[in-house]
This record gives structure tokens, C-alpha cells and sequence, in this order.
């Protein structure tokens, strides 16, 4: 099991990269809100990108004893939000992402960019 929201945060955008996801970006929102401690955004570049991208975080997380308590987007996949309570997750279609603007909307939340090395 996960000890902490930040190493959750950080395992879940390494999971994304490891799918190829893009801007991956970790926004740490503790100081903003009492709803979660972070929210992790990418962009997919296709709807069976987005759902590879969540399969591959609801499975490799299971294996940590990690599981989301919600998810929600599996149906129509141009966005798929896992919740994690103290994460979130969100994959977007580039067009969705950026019509729902999360990280215009947390602006004042501390931005992480996490790069494929």
C-alpha cells in the first residue's frame, strides 16, 4: 500500500509514461482545497489511448493495494477520471483537455511536468 498522496501522485504519472501519455502534469492542490491532494492530468492521442492509459493504472495500482474508490469516462473514453480520493486522475483527448481547462482552473496550484526519461 501507497504510504502517501505524493508517492501515489508520482507512481501514477510514471504508469502514464510508461503509456506513452503526454504533459503529463502533477498539480498539488493541498494548499487550495480540502477535496484531494493532487490531481494528475495528461493528454491521449486516441480514445484506445485513454483507455490503455486507465487499464494500466487500475491494474499496475491494484498490485500496490491501491484502487480507485471512483472512476468515471470509461463509456465514451475523451475523458477518464480515476479517483484515488487523496489522487486524481484525469486522461483527456487533446480537444477536451483543453475545452475543461483543470489546470486554468487551479492555477494557483503548485505544477509538476513529468517528462519519459
Amino acid at each position: 500500500m501507497t504510504k502517501n498522496s505524493t508517492e501515489l501522485a508520482k507512481k501514477i504519472s510514471k504508469l502514464i509514461i510508461e503509456k506513452k501519455g503526454a504533459e503529463v502534469r502533477i498539480l498539488d492542490i493541498r494548499k487550495l482545497t480540502t477535496v484531494s491532494d493532487y490531481f494528475v492530468v495528461c493528454t491521449a492521442s486516441s480514445d484506445t489511448q485513454v483507455k490503455a492509459i486507465a487499464d494500466h493504472i487500475m491494474k499496475e495500482t491494484k498490485k500496490m493495494d491501491e484502487k480507485p474508490w471512483h472512476n468515471e469516462g470509461y463509456s465514451n473514453l475523451n475523458w477518464v477520471l480515476l479517483d484515488f480520493v487523496d489522487v486524481v486522475a484525469h486522461i483527456f483527448l487533446p480537444d477536451v483537455r483543453k475545452f475543461y481547462n483543470l489546470e486554468g482552473l487551479w492555477a494557483d496550484a503548485e505544477v509538476t511536468e513529468v517528462e519519459d526519461k
